[in-house]
């Protein structure tokens, strides 16, 4: 008699979380229901509904969807990401009725896999012949941010089962071919059927060593060579705790000034000012550092400033519309995007806009994705709060973990500040950086109202309080 209503799957991409499925599912009496609460799709991409729920029905309460699980015959669970539905997450984690397994892999492994099948399309394999080969380009910063978010998933989940005194089945992916341990892991969640065989119907996609694998296998031997410990999947938790993502920071190639990117905000604009500063290009900038970088750079320059850029709401609002989900080309969310246009009904077009595209669909358009930020804000979807329009105040939060900014300017006043910040550090006749490039392929000046400002002031109330934000335009 099982002491569980339903179960959860805690893993991630390339992990092994469908060959373990796979064999859940050969338990007579445990059924395990996909990615039931992917934010872009619901238990599988070519699935429409699940359980006798619609995508849509599913984002509207996903706690009915929950307890549809539970009600389901025998022992029912789903497969969860650290990106999946976020108020499910929180309500699973404090139910100990809900059995927790947690699959992990070494993640460079896993980050290897996931590159290798977003070059071949391939994310599943049954039958050897039809096995689609590739190589994987090594990205450093790529990398560290997909361990930083691994080690930040796993901290929270081990957290939680210390605090709420509840216990997880830990799996390595090693141990998914291991038949005793997929029996253990039946009896942990009291079902009384075994396996005698493991199903075999899924197969290893990449057998190669990992320096086969990445087509710049140097380099990825240079980015590893700083990390003490990278053997990590046998434990519950990811060591080193890593807190705020510092790849982002940039560092003055002479100057020891460093630019704490707020995105959404001026960026590329900063970039060059901080390259014209010392006659370089952003090519000789310090960029994609890592903390132990970090280190160094501080060191190396003594009497450093730090700063950020940070922008009116309405204008961020508005310039994560244009970059991020009205285009459908390079720099586009296109997953996010598609699930706007289909659940949300953000009624921008599927190819993205072209010359007959109006200020008013324009308008129009901007609001509907202002409604579908005020949901994501509040925590009522179930996609990711993305950092290009997360609340700035939280940003900044981020910041202080490892280095909070000296100087915060605004964006319609930073121009001037500039120079006065760079003499401080002994740089004359610093350049005025150049004024942000309008929004495209309409400028927000063209479609701003008062109500739009209201609006974005009912979803921003924390920044607009803590940084005394008036109306864009008076």
């Amino acid at each position: 008699m099982t002491d569980f209503d339903c179960f959860i799957v805690f893993a991630e991409m390339r992990t092994g979380s469908n060959f373990l499925e796979t064999n859940l599912n050969a338990f007579a009496s445990v059924t395990c229901l996909g990615e039931l609460f992917n934010p872009h799709f619901i238990g599988y991409p070519n699935k429409t509904e699940m359980l006798g729920f619609s995508q849509e029905a599913r984002d509207a309460d996903p706690m009915k969807v929950l307890k549809a699980v539970k009600a389901h015959a025998g022992l029912a669970g789903f497969r969860c990401f650290h990106d999946h539905d976020e108020r499910v997450i929180a309500k699973a984690l404090k139910d100990p009725r809900c059995a927790k397994i947690v699959l992990t892999r070494n993640p460079l492994e896993s980050y290897v896999s996931w590159k290798i099948a977003q070059e071949t399309g391939q994310w599943k394999l049954t039958n050897v012949t039809r096995r689609k080969d590739a190589q994987a380009t090594f990205d450093a910063a790529e990398f560290d941010a997909h361990v930083q978010a691994l080690q930040d998933f796993q901290l929270r989940l081990l957290r939680e089962m210390q605090v709420s005194g509840q216990t997880a089945f830990y799996l390595a992916y090693e141990d998914l071919r291991d038949l005793d341990v997929m029996n253990g892991l039946a009896k942990w969640l009291g079902v009384g059927d075994r396996l005698e065989q493991l199903d075999q119907s899924l197969k290893p996609q990449n057998p190669a060593p990992l320096t086969d694998k990445v087509s710049n296998a140097e380099v990825m031997e240079q980015a590893l060579a700083g990390v003490d410990r990278f053997n990590l999947t046998r434990t519950p938790n990811f060591e080193p705790r890593r807190g705020a993502a510092t790849p982002s920071y940039v560092g003055a190639a002479k100057t020891p000034l460093l630019f704490l990117p707020m995105r959404g905000a001026p960026e590329d604009e900063v970039f060059d000012w901080l390259a014209a500063l010392d006659g370089v290009t952003r090519d000789d900038l310090a960029t994609k550092m890592s903390q132990k970088d970090l280190r160094k750079w501080k060191r190396h320059n003594r009497g450093h400033r730090s700063f950020t850029v940070i922008r009116h709401p309405v204008a961020r609002a508005h310039s994560a519309f244009c970059r991020r989900i009205l285009p459908a080309g390079p720099g586009s969310y296109l997953q996010i995007r598609d699930t706007l246009r289909r659940v949300f009904k953000v009624s921008i077009p599927k190819d993205g806009p072209d010359d007959s595209w109006s200020r008013a669909a324009h308008r129009t358009a901007f609001i509907e994705f202002l409604e579908f930020l005020r949901a994501n804000l509040a925590g009522q979807t179930a996609i990711r709060v993305d950092a290009t329009w997360c609340s700035q105040a939280q940003a900044l939060q981020g910041f202080g973990e490892f280095v909070p900014p000296d100087h915060v300017f605004r964006e319609d006043e930073w121009r001037g500040e500039a120079a006065s910040l760079a003499a401080t550090l002994g740089a004359v006749n610093a350049p005025v950086p150049f004024a942000s490039v309008p929004d495209r392929p309409h400028a927000l000046g063209d479609i701003y109202d008062d109500g739009i400002e209201a609006t974005v002031r009912q979803i921003y109330q924390r920044d607009y309080m803590m940084f005394g934000w008036g109306a864009w335009r008076e």
